[in-house]
């Protein structure tokens, strides 16, 4: 059913950014979906043309609306609801290789190895 607006927790579901109308609620809830920057209410209307962020796990979109639906199809017809910005696109597949990659620190998956410890104390001594 396409309308004029069409709530936002709705919208996100329909646009395949969520599971559920629940998970969609409690990211908008939870302060992951900013509206025009603005954090908002899961009963927002969205509008045509308006531009969203949304964070889900690592990965951090902003997209512009395209077209309205509260009606959850595959995956074309959901991903032709929006349009990601190319600055995002380019921010998410920097991080993407900078996850890959391993990341810019030690690992920290509890007490630090002997090879670990040696790097830190040598960090630490030349500063």
């Amino acid at each position: 059913m396409e309308e004029d607006k069409v709530r936002l927790d709705k919208w996100l579901w329909a646009a395949r950014f969520f599971k559920t109308r629940n998970l969609a609620k409690t990211a908008i809830e939870g302060g992951k979906v900013h509206a025009q920057g603005v954090r908002c209410k899961p009963s927002k209307d969205v509008r045509v043309g308006e531009e969203l962020s949304i964070r889900t796990g690592y990965e951090e979109r902003t997209i512009i609306v395209q077209a309205l639906s509260d009606v959850r199809r595959g995956a074309p017809q959901a991903q032709a609801l929006y349009q990601e910005t190319e600055d995002s696109i380019n921010k998410r597949e920097s991080a993407a290789e900078l996850r890959k990659a391993g990341g810019l620190g030690l690992l920290t998956d509890g007490r630090p190895t002997k090879k670990q410890r040696r790097q830190i104390h040598q960090f630490k001594d030349n500063f």
